[in-house]
């Protein structure tokens, strides 16, 4: 009898630890941020051709058809609407401020954190962010900063024409700060 205890204890074990591997998974899963999926060639063919017609990338265009989507079936107040209306906000100040500071002439290797930190001395900006990052003034943390910040850099660089600096092993270079609304950046070149 103590033989058939143990056998049901250790299955037991087995089934809470199995059922405890699925609900992690199913916590990652609702975490995450990537969708991969597959197109029909001419369909993609057709995205890729509309996103080159707007100067974007695929995914990026991608990103925006979808959301578009939600932001015409969203509910009024939808705070996931104002958020992703709020990013979208905050794209189109940073790009156009990127293309008036490189007008002016002040590009250089660390135009990126010059664009993020002109950027950030607008309290009206640094509101629509807030909203775009989801901050939490209670906890002081921001569960989309990292990827916001990440797609303005790309887009930022872009926006100008510029390329990430390379190092001497061939890797991108960047550069760390603190204090400003972002913490690490690439360094960028121009062609001359």
């Amino acid at each position: 009898m103590a033989n058939n205890e143990n056998t049901k204890t250790k299955a037991d074990a087995s089934e809470a630890a199995e059922a405890g591997k699925k609900q992690r998974r199913s916590e990652r899963m609702a975490r995450a941020s990537n969708v991969a999926f597959s197109l029909e060639p001419a369909v993609r063919a057709r995205f890729a051709a509309e996103a080159r017609e707007k100067g974007m990338e695929l995914g990026h265009y991608l990103q925006k058809v979808l959301e578009n989507h939600l932001l015409d079936t969203s509910e009024k107040d939808d705070p996931l609407a104002e958020r992703i209306r709020a990013k979208r906000a905050v794209i189109d100040h940073t790009v156009t401020l990127a293309q008036s500071l490189d007008a002016e002439g002040k590009f250089d290797e660390n135009f990126v954190l010059t664009v993020m930190k002109t950027a950030a001395k607008d309290e009206e900006f640094m509101m629509i962010y807030n909203t775009a990052i989801g901050f939490n003034p209670e906890t002081k943390k921001a569960h989309g900063q990292k990827a916001l910040n990440q797609q303005l850099g790309r887009l930022i660089r872009k926006s100008v024409g510029a390329t990430g600096i390379k190092t001497d092993a061939g890797r991108v270079a960047r550069a760390q700060v603190a204090g400003e609304v972002i913490s690490s950046y690439t360094l960028l070149t121009k062609k001359a």
